[in-house]
């Protein structure tokens, strides 16, 4: 008696080797293909070993062997909050932090030698920092520390960027982000400030009355010379004018003598044409009225 077959058994299992052998080309693919993202570089490792970076961008790789690791080159910030003391030995609280940026090009030489950004932070960065911090601070006295920190911030940076010399690393700025001093200290400051933009405001009160006094002598100094211009110009004026009718007495005065007959000239142009009331001899005596009856 002949057995009879399931039918359609091994069209299963072919369906069934089909599929594992896609899931399988899928994951392959898959493992293939990586990106890496802008401001990052990507360190390519194979079984553990760094072997080489990539730019940002789609790129390929051996699957299932080789795994990507990113490595941050953009500006990175670290800030750091400890404790310390100023020149007089005051207590004060400080935060600071660096801007920091990975060399791009060392990318690779960096996560060979630390393992990573975060390992760098931990094992040379920040020591680094936090000791530049310690050593600068307390040359400053607390007054200069709260006015002038910008002094504090290029001490701290020169430190730094000294000690990291050498590494693949590029310190961009510090700022000094708070100060924290005793109460008492602020307060005393606080009134010390008050008292200096006082001194300074009666200092500008006083300076501009000097200006006003001197812009009133000034005004008042042009006016009198103003004056003095006015009265030369008249007795100028008078002197020339005296000078002139003195030059005209001499000329006429020399004109009579020159010449009599001017005299009776002067005489004739003169006379209002009326004959003269009284006649007098040659004595002296009234001979004859001249003047009408009425």
């Amino acid at each position: 008696m002949e057995v009879m077959r399931p039918v359609g058994r091994p069209t299963q299992k072919k369906a069934i080797a089909f599929g594992i052998i896609g899931i399988f080309s899928i994951a392959v693919v898959a493992s293939s293909i990586y990106t890496v993202e802008e401001g990052h570089v990507g360190i390519v490792k194979r079984f553990g070993e760094a072997k080489y970076q990539e730019n940002p961008g789609l790129h390929f790789k051996l699957p299932f062997i080789d795994s990507v690791e990113p490595i941050e080159v953009r500006t990175r910030k670290n800030a750091e909050k400890m404790a310390s003391s100023t020149k007089e030995q005051m207590p004060v609280t400080i935060e600071v932090s660096v801007n920091w940026t990975a060399d791009k090009e060392a990318a690779l030489d960096l996560f060979r030698k630390y393992g990573g950004l975060m390992q760098f932070e931990q094992r040379i960065l920040d020591p680094r920092f936090r000791s530049a911090t310690k050593d600068t601070i307390p040359r400053f006295e607390a007054e200069q520390l709260i006015q002038d920190r910008a002094l504090a911030i290029q001490g701290i940076e020169q430190r730094l960027i000294a000690e990291m010399e050498g590494f693949p690393v590029v310190v961009d700025n510090i700022q000094i982000e708070n100060i924290e001093l005793p109460a008492k200290y602020i307060q005393s400051i606080e009134i010390k400030q008050t008292e200096k933009n006082l001194a300074a405001a009666e200092e500008h009160k006083l300076e501009r009355q000097r200006l006003e006094a001197l812009r009133e002598v000034n005004t008042a100094d042009a006016k009198a010379q103003g004056i003095i211009k006015v009265a030369e110009a008249e007795a100028q004026a008078i002197v020339l004018k005296g000078e002139a009718e003195a030059q005209a007495i001499e000329a006429k005065a020399k004109a009579l003598r020159d010449n009599p007959l001017i005299v009776s000239l002067t005489e004739a142009q003169n006379w209002d044409g009326k004959l003269p009331q009284t006649m007098l001899a040659e004595g002296g005596m009234p001979i004859l009225d001249m003047r009408s009856n009425k």
